[in-house]
């Protein structure tokens, strides 16, 4: 049961969470709840559920050393012993080609913005995240090749103001999640993550503070000619500063642990679930 237990927090189910991106082209799209559309979900869902719990198995082995000087991360089943390198890597391979084959059965287009989104992560875990700026614009590209398997997946166009607010969002995460690591680890932070030796605290600061108003503008701009979602532009402003407060405050930048942990920012994103769906689902 502990070995088992151990895989299931080298695969990081949470994570997962992620993946729900792959539902806002069709959500936004007022197609969400067409029976055709409910029966094609779990498919391109668990593809990259695989896809990404496999990346991360690959990215603790390679990080293995550093994590086990994070106060946290040295917990994770690799650098605890827990769980072997090479199971690890075992696991991780088998996910990989799992993921491909469970593309493959959605689509040709589908398989090759998944394969994309694969070789992205590898290229992360391998080198780019060390590289400073490029290693945030790498998380990005992750979520927008999410974004854009969805809308493949679900026969549906992004919009142009989607595409921004999603781009800027998860570039506002991932300078939130550095800052609170940095905040953290202090003059450590470099043997756990290299690149954050790079990033002087102000630069990251300031570029949150800036992404997080273009985010603002950006979901604005997309929601206006919906009346009904204009009412969710508060909501999404409460979120942003809900979610700074945690990384000044608290130094917790995690955006899955700061949804799951944070009982505010999970009511205040349910509320804008259900508003969304009202507006769009209630006509």
């Amino acid at each position: 049961m502990q070995r088992t237990t151990s895989y299931l927090r080298l695969l990081r189910p949470k994570q997962w969470l992620k993946n729900l991106i792959l539902l806002f082209p069709p959500l936004f799209g007022g197609i969400l709840f067409q029976p055709e559309i409910l029966r094609n979900l779990p498919l391109p869902l668990l593809a990259f559920c695989l896809a990404s719990s496999a990346n991360y198995a690959i990215n603790d082995v390679l990080d293995a050393k550093k994590d086990a000087c994070h106060p946290t991360k040295k917990n994770r089943p690799i650098p605890s012993g827990a769980i072997s390198a090479r199971s690890a890597v075992i696991l991780g391979s088998g996910l990989f080609a799992a993921a491909l084959g469970l593309g493959l059965l959605v689509s040709i287009p589908f398989l090759l913005t998944l394969l994309g989104y694969l070789l992205l992560s590898s290229a992360y875990s391998f080198g780019l995240k060390d590289i400073p700026v490029v290693d945030i614009f790498c998380v990005s590209a992750g979520f927008l090749l999410r974004l854009h398997a969805g809308g493949i997946a679900f026969g549906i166009a992004i919009s142009d103001w989607l595409f921004l607010s999603v781009f800027l969002l998860s570039i506002f995460l991932s300078l939130g999640k550095r800052i609170a690591e940095k905040q953290l680890l202090g003059e450590r932070c470099a043997s756990h993550r290299q690149v954050l030796q790079e990033y002087p605290l102000q630069f990251l600061h300031g570029t949150m503070y800036m992404t997080g108003a273009t985010v603002l503008v950006t979901y604005a701009m997309y929601v206006v000619v919906h009346p009904g979602l204009l009412y969710t532009v508060p909501l999404c402003c409460f979120g942003l500063f809900r979610f700074m407060y945690r990384v000044i405050k608290e130094s917790n930048g995690d955006p899955t642990e700061s949804l799951t942990q944070d009982k505010v920012l999970l009511g205040v994103s349910l509320l804008w679930l259900l508003i969304v769906c009202l507006a769009v689902y209630g006509q």
